[in-house]
Parts: structure tokens; C-alpha cells; sequence
């Protein structure tokens, strides 16, 4: 079932051609789904408030524009080849076009605390009626039913990791603090349950002309990616606590210090460790250093780790890198953005693209679309654009509305 209505891509590409997503989301969450989506061929419209648009666009790390504008970094990587159109959801003019964009759309992804949107008439039961067939995804902090106390907390992604236990295993070991993991991880972990979930659902309604709705909890996305730490609890009465970058149960997981930067060593397995034994120069037969690798705290254990850290740092990041896997073992250098940047595996695989940043007047670089597809893939075919910049194309060419019309939705600030 395609979307009523025209489609606004001048050029159909990528696994999603054909599939219309409206995004009013703000942030990262909800907002990146829908960029990952248009990265894929998907036609995106986002709606943002009239006027200023949303504070994300001038957070972290701006560039200026020609015009004075200052523009995040993170929001020029983001918001890549997506409509923007403006629209006060408070006035009935505003509801009747949403309602309207609705009639022409596949998915609708929101991100607001929960029933935001019932208080202007636009709830589940309207939305459905007004597209049977159309899938909606509220992503909100704490979910759409729960312990009213919950339901109606602002949540961002530093509280999605606390409420959702990443915190609590990310860090050193009391007293020192738990560790926020960066940047907006629990954002972007909630962007892919939101996409692939949008997805899923929009198979099941092309398979039978059946819409539904999916209710999202930003730190139950958080949660689901915990591994076994709910199970381990349930069952075995654990409760797992923060060892810093250690695995705690095997040996060697880690970070080392080098004599010019930090290296990881990560090897799981008898197979694997007896390599590092050997890298080190010690017998991997001995039974020292076989119980070395399980029993982390007894003293072979420290004194296998003391080993490993005294050879690392008598070499530079790349001997250590080179010699161990040359032996077939994990181990990476900790990379920062420069490093990244001029390293000739991200060159060869052409992680790093160029594209055009409307709002900046320029070429731009970051991350390209990822993943890559062998027979329909994505691609970037604009940057991140002004406030409200597709208004006429959106109001005009796709819901109909004249000049006039629009002039005067403008001049009321509907639009």
C-alpha cells in the first residue's frame, strides 16, 4: 500500500523507496530513526514548531552558517536528506493538516512524553481512523501505561541509562562514580528499536492492510541490551556491579597502557589466551598460567595480568597492535576522531563521505550511510536545511494547498 499523494523524491533509491515516514520527534532518538530511514530511501518529513525549530540544532559542537547561524555538529551528521516543514499542533488549522499528512503517511514516529498528542484530538483511536493501514511508534522516556509516577517523567538519555541499569554497570568500582557512556548512547540504541520496529510493523500491515501502534520506553531499550544481567539476577540471586573495562570472570579483557597511547586486549577462550601466552613468551601447558586465565583475582592471575601490562608498555600502540594480530588475538588501538579520519581501512571502505550542507553553503564530511547494501543501496542526497525550509513543497505540492493559503497559515504562525 503506497502513500497516497505524490512522492516528493525527485530519485526513487535504497530498500526503502517508496515508504513515506512523518518524524515530529525531537532530540536524537525518534529524529535519527527517521534519518536512518531517509538514508535508505524512505521520503521523511519532519514537522518542528514554528519559528526557532528545536534547540538540537544549535547543541553540541556548532559550525557557524553563512548567515550567523550556529549549527550542530551532531544535527549536520543526523538530519541528512529529510523535509522540514514547521506546524503548531495547538490550533485546529494545524490538527487538520497533521490529520491530512496522516492520510498520505506509512509510519509515524513521535517522541513526547505519553498522550501528548490526545490533547489535541490527535490520539491513537483519530490517527487510525483517519489511516487504517499506518503504523505509529510513540518513543517516549518511561512508555505510554506504567506507574503513573513514571509515565509522566521527563527522560533524557543520561536517565535512560541510569533508570535503564547501563549506568550501574559502566565504570571503576565504587567509590569511584558510574559512568555515562557517550555520546547519546541510549539515544541511538533507541533509534534502531525504533526503526526496526517501525519496520517490522509495516511488513505485518503491507501483508494484511493492518495498522498499529508500538509504545517504545527509551530505558527499555536501554534494559534489553543488558545481556544476561536480569537472568543472572532471577536466577542465580547476582547482581552485577561495575569491574571498569575488565570481563571479571576471564583474562586478558582489557585496556593497556602503551608507550604512546592505550591499546585493548581482548582474547575469549583457552584457544586465544594460550596465543597471548605465547606473544608473552609463556607456556600456555603450565598449569599456572592455564588457571591464570579464569581465576583473574587469585595470584597468577594478577601476576599474568602484571605481565601483560609490563610487555605493552615497552612497545608503541602499533607493535602491540601488529604483534598480536599477527598472533590472532583482539586487539585494537583506542581510536581518536583524527586517527579515525587517516586510517586506511575507513578509507578503503569509505566510511567518510562528502555531501552538500544546504544550511552551512558547503561540503561537509562525517559518516556515510551505513550499512551498505550490495543491490539497493542508500545514499545522502542533501544535508541538513533551515527551519520550515520545505513548507511550500510539503503543504503545497503534496497536500494541495495554494499559494494563498499558505501565505496565511505562515502569517498566523500555524505553519
Amino acid at each position: 500500500m503506497a502513500p497516497q499523494g505524490p512522492s516528493l523524491l525527485l530519485e526513487q533509491f535504497g530498500p526503502l523507496r517508496g515508504v513515506r515516514v512523518l518524524s515530529t520527534g525531537s532530540i536524537v532518538a525518534e529524529p535519527v530513526a527517521a534519518g536512518m530511514a531517509a538514508e535508505m530511501g524512505a521520503e521523511v518529513i519532519h514537522i518542528e514548531r514554528p519559528g526557532g525549530g528545536e534547540d538540537w540544532r544549535h547543541a553540541e559542537f556548532p559550525i557557524e552558517a553563512p548567515d550567523g547561524e550556529q549549527v550542530a555538529s551532531s544535527w549536520v551528521q543526523d538530519r541528512r536528506n529529510t523535509y522540514y516543514t514547521t506546524l503548531d499542533f495547538s490550533t485546529s488549522e494545524g490538527q487538520k493538516i497533521f490529520l491530512n499528512l496522516i492520510r498520505r503517511t506509512d509510519i509515524w514516529m513521535e517522541s513526547s512524553k505519553a498522550r501528548t498528542y490526545d490533547k489535541w484530538g490527535l490520539g491513537d483511536a483519530a490517527i487510525l481512523e483517519a489511516n487504517p493501514s499506518i503504523v505509529v511508534c510513540h518513543v517516549s522516556g518511561f512508555g505510554q501505561d506504567g506507574d503513573p509516577e513514571y509515565v509522566k517523567r521527563a527522560s533524557y538519555d543520561f536517565t535512560a541509562q541510569a533508570f535503564g541499569g547501563m549506568m550501574n554497570l559502566a565504570g571503576s568500582p565504587d567509590p569511584e562514580p558510574p559512568s555515562r557512556a557517550v555520546p547519546w548512547t541510549a539515544d541511538y540504541i533507541t533509534a534502531l528499536f525504533c526503526l526496526w520496529s517501525s519496520l517490522a510493523a509495516y511488513i505485518h500491515a503491507q501483508k494484511t492492510g493492518e495498522g498499529q501502534v508500538i509504545d517504545l520506553a527509551q530505558y527499555e531499550a536501554v534494559h534489553r541490551i543488558l545481556a544476561g544481567t536480569m537472568v543472572a539476577y532471577n536466577e542465580l540471586g547476582m547482581v552485577r556491579e561495575r569491574a571498569g573495562n575488565k570481563a571479571g570472570n576471564a583474562q586478558p579483557w582489557d585496556t593497556f597502557k602503551a608507550k604512546d597511547g592505550w591499546v585493548v586486549v581482548a582474547a575469549i577462550g583457552p584457544v586465544v589466551y594460550s596465543r597471548v601466552c605465547r606473544v608473552l613468551g609463556l607456556n600456555p601447558e603450565d598449569e599456572k598460567w592455564i588457571s591464570a586465565r579464569r581465576e583473574v583475582e587469585s595470584p597468577q592471575g594478577i601476576e599474568f595480568d602484571a605481565i601483560l601490562r609490563g610487555w605493552v608498555e615497552e612497545r608503541t600502540m602499533d607493535e602491540v597492535v601488529d604483534a598480536m594480530n599477527d598472533a590472532q588475538i583482539g586487539c585494537s588501538k583506542i581510536m581518536n576522531a583524527q586517527e579515525m579520519a587517516e586510517n586506511p581501512h575507513y578509507k578503503a571502505r569509505g566510511v567518510h563521505v562528502e555531501w552538500e550542507d544546504e544550511q552551512l553553503g558547503k561540503t561537509v564530511k562525517g559518516v556515510g550511510v551505513v550499512p551498505k547494501f550490495s543491490k539497493t543501496p542508500g545514499k545522502i542526497w542533501r544535508g541538513s536545511v533551515p527551519v520550515g525550509h520545505d513548507n511550500d513543497l510539503v503543504y503545497g505540492d503534496l497536500l494541495g494547498l495554494e499559494t494563498q493559503a499558505l501565505q496565511d497559515l505562515s502569517q498566523s504562525g500555524v505553519i
